[in-house]
């Protein structure tokens, strides 16, 4: 079996930990939890006949006082970069973070989800900042944990990814 240690990157209270969540329990919860340091979750996939077990590094949040600790990107296959579309500061942070994603691991692939697509009519971030990340060469996924959408299919893209590089 293959195994591919995915991140998942992204400003504090943007929903990583509810993406995790949902994908692998199948279970969303409102009450948020502050994640401390990382939680490591695994899921079993099967992709192209291929069974993947996909390494899950939910990382805690990036904020003023807290930093990513460049070691837990060591060894990354994948990495999904999670900004709240309620929040446009945490876009800003999160092209921050890709940066440093891809000094410490140049070859992970990387997929930006704009997380709480439920509540896409309190969004922050624009269809032109949604262009202008895929100009920059990025797949985004429009997500949401709450209502399950786009979930599955933005890990499994990633898992294709993987695999194929």
């Amino acid at each position: 079996m293959i195994k591919k240690k995915v991140i998942m990157l992204g400003s504090f209270a943007v929903g990583k930990t509810s993406l995790v969540q949902r994908y692998v329990n199948s279970i969303f919860s409102e009450k948020y939890q502050t994640t401390i340091g990382v939680k490591i979750d695994q899921k079993k996939v099967d992709v192209d006949g291929e069974d993947v077990n996909l390494l899950i590094w939910d990382i805690h949040g990036e904020d003023d006082y807290q930093k990513i600790n460049p070691t837990y990107l060591v060894g990354t296959s994948g990495c999904f970069l999670v900004i709240d579309g309620t929040r446009k500061a945490s876009m800003e942070v999160g092209i921050e973070l890709i940066s440093l994603a891809t000094k410490i691991a140049p070859l992970a692939k990387i997929i930006i989800l704009i997380n709480k697509f439920d509540l896409k009519e309190e969004w922050d971030i624009t269809d032109g900042d949604i262009e202008h990340l895929k100009e920059m060469g990025y797949e985004v996924f429009l997500t949401s944990a709450k209502e399950n959408h786009s979930v599955d299919d933005a890990f499994s893209n990633l898992a294709i990814k993987m695999l194929n590089s």
